[in-house]
């Protein structure tokens, strides 16, 4: 799925879902099978082959929803 990484007024990481019209902010972040698995607020996680630096943010990215 199509997401947008972005950082908040806050400093936070956050990821908006369009399709699903959801913004959650990060609260972690790990490695996983093929690449970094951020958790979001609701319990989300999605996976992601490369994360760009936060100096490259926003970016639309291409997510991976883990169950």
């Amino acid at each position: 799925m199509k997401v947008m990484l972005r950082v908040n007024d806050a400093g936070k990481l956050t990821v908006y879902v369009p399709k699903k019209d959801l913004e959650e902010v990060v609260v972690k972040q790990t490695d996983g099978a093929e690449g970094k698995v951020l958790t979001l607020a609701n319990g989300w996680e999605l996976e992601f082959k490369e994360i760009p630096d936060i100096a490259n943010l926003p970016k639309t990215l291409e997510a991976k929803r883990l169950e």
